[in-house]
């Protein structure tokens, strides 16, 4: 069976010029901005008592993401946060002037007009786009890669996005979806990856993920606990690894937690990376198979890669099953916890917590993160199950084991 790998972050630092965008002024506003929204409610934290004491740590904390306005998926929060950016930088307006009610306004219209947002996905971020363009009265276009699932492909659609399946790579649906926004009249590409000059929005869009890092800091205080010693946090192309270790980092300079990023193995990245040790990023090419459809993505997030050369502690390339224990232990917890409904990208902390505290063969990497029976480790549920199919062909049938 394949094994988690791992790297320990040696590489050189860089001067740090992107850890700002993640600064408590700039995701207050963001989630200002999120308040605005008569659909926005604060996702729970979940709190597995048992699961900690069963793994032998302090606590396990989990942020359900599958509660976020009636989406099913954290992704919304960048999408949205970031077209609202975009038409206040337009518009001549302050962030704070534009709410909810006026972009869904007759004055939006007015002095802003109307314009499509492209995007590629592979299904959580492009829904996020097409449910806020349809409330913008705006329009988008999505492009999502080869292998999508019917279900991820109708959840778009029913926003009333024109979406389409692609025979690319998700990295390859970025190009196509940044090329048809350059050759469109009022054409924008809002997508969570940046390169070199194109980084405005996607910072923008890292700020709004940063309301879900935040809102979890506060419910973890209202519990008692004033900073987790570990936060594991998936990554794709890294924009939310990024956001959540940048707003971390930034709240606590002088004692941050551990940071444990997780990738898919096939399209492991940041790990590879790691391993190359220079500071420079890698890509992954080909297809990229798996089950983690939210993380099969080959180019890293220059921004959010120049925050994690400096402040992650440890890279993770994990198998699909791992993911997939992850999602039947949230979906069957220990009596006593709460059940957390969780998608395969989302449940990946789960399985590779489980497998660094029950696994010998894991003890030197458990060793080198200082997981013990002190260890309060804050995990993020990043979606709920968005392919209900696939979701129980894994937890119901014993899929990926």
């Amino acid at each position: 069976m394949d094994r988690i790998k791992w790297a320990v972050n040696k590489m050189p630092k860089s001067d740090d010029r992107w850890l700002h965008i993640m600064s408590a002024e700039n995701v207050d506003r963001a989630l200002a901005f999120h308040r605005s929204f008569p659909q926005y409610s604060v996702t729970p934290l979940r709190e597995l008592k048992k699961m900690a004491a069963f793994l032998g740590l302090s606590s396990v904390f989990v942020k359900d993401e599958s509660y976020r306005f009636g989406l099913n998926a954290f992704k919304v929060l960048g999408g949205s946060f970031a077209m609202a950016r975009y038409i206040a930088s337009e518009t001549g307006r302050d962030i704070s002037e534009v709410t909810y009610a006026y972009l869904t306004g007759d004055e939006l219209l007015k002095e802003f007009g109307q314009a499509t947002f492209f995007t590629a996905t592979d299904g959580n971020h492009g829904r996020g786009i097409a449910w806020a363009a349809a409330r913008l009265k705006q329009k988008a276009v999505v492009h999502m890669p080869e292998g999508t699932t019917r279900a991820r492909f109708d959840n778009i659609a029913r926003e009333g996005a024109a979406v389409s399946i692609e025979e690319l790579n998700y990295d390859d649906c970025v190009r196509l979806a940044a090329r048809e926004a350059s050759e469109t009249r009022h054409g924008v590409i809002i997508q969570d990856t940046a390169w070199e000059g194109y980084e405005e929005i996607p910072s923008w869009i890292m700020q709004g993920y940063g309301t879900m890092a935040l809102e979890a800091a506060n419910a973890l205080s209202a519990s008692g606990i004033d900073r987790p010693t570990h936060v594991f946090v998936q990554a794709g192309v890294g924009s939310l690894a990024g956001a959540v270790v940048g707003y971390f980092a930034g709240r606590f300079p002088d004692d941050p937690p551990v940071f444990v990023i997780m990738e898919a193995d096939a399209a492991a990245c940041l790990y590879k990376g790691a391993v190359r040790g220079d500071g420079m990023p890698e890509k992954v090419g080909g297809e990229l198979n798996t089950i983690m459809a939210g993380l099969a993505c080959g180019e890293p997030n220059t921004i959010g890669w120049d925050i994690l050369r400096n402040h992650a502690d440890v890279f993770l390339s994990c198998p699909d099953h791992i993911a997939a224990r992850g999602m039947r232990m949230l979906s069957a917890p220990i009596k006593g916890d709460p059940q957390i409904i969780s998608g395969e990208s989302g449940a990946l902390g789960m399985g590779v917590l489980d497998a660094l505290m029950s696994l010998s063969e894991y003890g030197e990497l458990r060793a080198c993160l200082g997981l013990d029976e002190g260890s309060k480790v804050l995990m993020f549920s990043t979606e709920g199950d968005t392919d209900p199919e696939r979701y129980r062909s894994i937890v119901w049938n014993g899929e990926n084991k």
